[in-house]
């Protein structure tokens, strides 16, 4: 669910079955203890919201919906005379919704994933933590984002064990307030969730993206950290981070976050085609921009960063305990609370007062302001809470932290992880997130092996499990580096054809060229393919080793002239491959006047021979003419 704002014109909105939490500021910090001040919206026979006054009314997408003051004052005086039913349990209680293709909740070990969403974030580095910076990120939010998701689970933080009373599976039936004994509970996550970072800045994040958009970004998401199988997605979880200055499914006055999952119908845009399983995420703004509404200065003063971890913490709690909306644990009272979440009954409720938010500090990793969420077995909103039913065998498991990780991309690794179980005669089972490519963990030793082939910086999250399902984990920081056996230079032979000659380049004849009528990028040669004006095919290639650990770049300059007038068809075509991949294409319709720079990474042929390839194809009439010069191929 999601997490509204206030503001004299605010309304909520987001999503119905999808469960997306709305929290009003102003609203819910001056509420009683344990309240989330939503007075309910009578539900008709259908299902949507019959109150005429509520945001959600005839938006059933807007399930969960906190209205402004305004609002609510007129929702109230409706729904005194339209009293609700009286519910069988009580008015916050949440009950078992059954699940949706068979997930009600994480019930293992969650895999939080943070994607940096458009080029809007600007230029990335790292911080004094290793985690990624962004220039176009006054707040630091990105930094506290991975800190917290760091060190959730550490420090035998309190915050998150509420969620070890959810459960689901074949043994929980719908409707149920409490887990039998042989649930699937949600484990207490111990050393961290975070497993993965991406900065997708492929383009510019939409100005206001929508729920479709959004949802298609965590489905890339997955697809770029490798989880392509339902099986890889079951305990995963993408936070899907829009920059500074947008204004995501038009949250601006309205709301603060939400989470969803990709099956969602009623998402502006629709529902998203996922080919890994399903898939769930959360909509995250830049919601500092929103000030106080959104949870600024809510716990400490000035608090820049206050209700950025609330609302993460929030949602992630939510998603936890009804990862796809509304399968898992929600509101079905009838009443005030219908359709929440166990964070949303427990939102903006004021520091100091009983489950009010406050600062959570995370082993190592820092405090955060987060806020409390409902416990069905305490019957109140907690912001610390016993392990229960995620660790009812009563064995730890320990993982021992190796430490911060470095090598060298091309030299093979062995690194050993070490674990124990305080009971005995238990197998352990080890898994990894977070390993640089390359590398794999083996899941009966616990040894991380392989020769890494990309550089960069990502956090490994080791997990072990007994026998009896108990689990540890430890998180850790892991940079690859190109080395310094990769010597910056540039491999290409004859790069600009100023030899007169091809070699090493093997080109048709006549390709090598200094005529005056196509002019040189600079110099007086270059590499002219086809301009016949008939059926003509031309080639030019040079074969080059990249070598192990650097990262490559071709570069070139192409002018392509031609006397081809449509502007629909490509009657004549440029091929450049790298072995038997196509790089790109170009034809007649890339006509240009002059030269344009072209430039691809070839760093995935590190350690390879790789044959640059040019194939120029001419039709019957009508020459168009490639004219390639200046290449290089660069590593460093």
């Amino acid at each position: 669910m999601g997490i509204p704002r206030t503001g004299s014109a605010a309304r909520t909105a987001l999503t119905g079955l999808a469960s997306l939490s709305l929290l009003t500021g102003a609203l819910l910090a001056t509420a009683a203890p344990q309240a989330s001040a939503v007075t309910a919206a009578e539900p008709s026979q259908s299902g949507a919201v019959a109150n005429p006054f509520s945001p959600a009314y005839q938006h059933t997408y807007r399930h969960g919906v906190v209205p402004t003051i305004p609002q609510h004052a007129k929702m109230q005086a409706w729904a005194a005379g339209h009293p609700a039913l009286n519910a069988a349990t009580g008015p916050q209680t949440l009950s078992y919704g059954g699940g949706i293709d068979g997930i009600g909740v994480q019930s293992g070990h969650s895999k939080v994933y943070l994607v940096f969403y458009g080029t809007q974030w600007g230029t990335q580095s790292t911080d004094a933590n290793g985690n990624a910076k962004f220039s176009g990120d006054s707040a630091g939010a990105a930094g506290a984002a991975q800190q917290m998701f760091k060190g959730i689970g550490t420090g035998n933080e309190l915050w998150s064990a509420d969620l070890t009373q959810w459960c689901d599976g074949p043994n929980v039936t719908t409707g149920a307030t409490s887990c039998p004994s042989n649930a699937n509970f949600v484990p207490y996550q111990s050393g961290g969730v975070l497993s993965g970072v991406w900065y997708d800045n492929a383009a510019a994040s939409p100005s206001a993206a929508s729920g479709h958009q959004l949802g298609q970004e965590a489905v890339n998401a997955a697809a770029h950290f490798g989880n392509t199988t339902a099986a890889s997605n079951r305990d995963a979880y993408y936070v899907i981070l829009s920059p500074h200055g947008t204004n995501p499914d038009n949250y601006q006055n309205q709301y603060c976050a939400w989470h969803d999952y990709n099956g969602d119908s009623t998402l502006t845009g629709g529902a998203v085609t996922s080919p890994y399983g399903d898939i769930a995420f959360s909509n995250q703004p830049y919601n500092m921009d929103s000030g106080a509404g959104c949870g600024v200065g809510f716990v400490n003063s000035p608090g820049t960063l206050d209700g950025w971890t609330m609302t993460l913490g929030h949602e992630w709690h939510e998603m936890m305990s009804d990862q796809n909306p509304a399968g898992g644990w929600t509101n079905h009272t009838g009443g005030s609370y219908d359709g929440q979440e166990n964070s949303d009954e427990c939102a903006w409720l004021s520091p100091g007062t009983t489950g009010g938010a406050a600062n959570i500090t995370f082993g190592g990793f820092g405090t955060w302001a987060e806020q409390a969420s409902w416990s069905n077995d305490t019957n109140s909103c907690a912001i610390s809470h016993p392990i229960v039913g995620g660790g009812s065998t009563g064995n730890t498991v320990t993982v021992t932290n190796p430490g911060s990780q470095s090598g060298t991309v091309g030299t093979a690794v062995s690194l050993q992880i070490s674990a124990s179980d305080s009971a005995s005669g238990q197998t352990l089972t080890y898994s990894a997130t977070g390993l640089p490519a390359g590398l794999s963990i083996n899941s009966a030793t616990g040894l991380v092996s392989g020769t890494p082939t990309t550089a960069g910086t990502s956090t490994v999250t080791v997990t072990a499990k007994d026998t009896t399902n108990a689990t540890g984990s430890t998180s850790f920081s892991w940079t690859e580096s190109t080395g310094g056996g990769c010597t910056a230079r540039q491999l290409l032979g004859n790069p600009g054809f100023e030899t007169g000659t091809a070699a090493p380049w093997s080109a048709s004849a006549g390709v090598v060229d200094n005529s005056s009528s196509e002019a040189a990028h600079s110099g007086s040669w270059k590499s002219w393919l086809n301009g016949y004006g008939s059926a003509h095919t031309d080639t030019l290639s040079q074969a080059v080793s990249v070598p192990a650990g650097c990262k490559a770049t071709l570069t070139l300059w192409l002018h392509i002239d031609t006397a081809e007038t449509t502007t629909t068809s490509a009657y004549d075509t440029l091929k450049l491959q790298a072995n038997t991949t196509t790089l790109a294409t170009y034809s007649n319709l890339n006509k240009n006047t002059g030269y344009a720079q072209k430039t691809f990474d070839l760093s995935a042929y590190a350690g390879q021979s790789v044959t640059l390839k040019f194939t120029g194809t001419e039709d019957s009439s009508l020459q168009t003419s490639f004219v390639i010069d200046d290449t290089a191929l660069n590593v460093s």
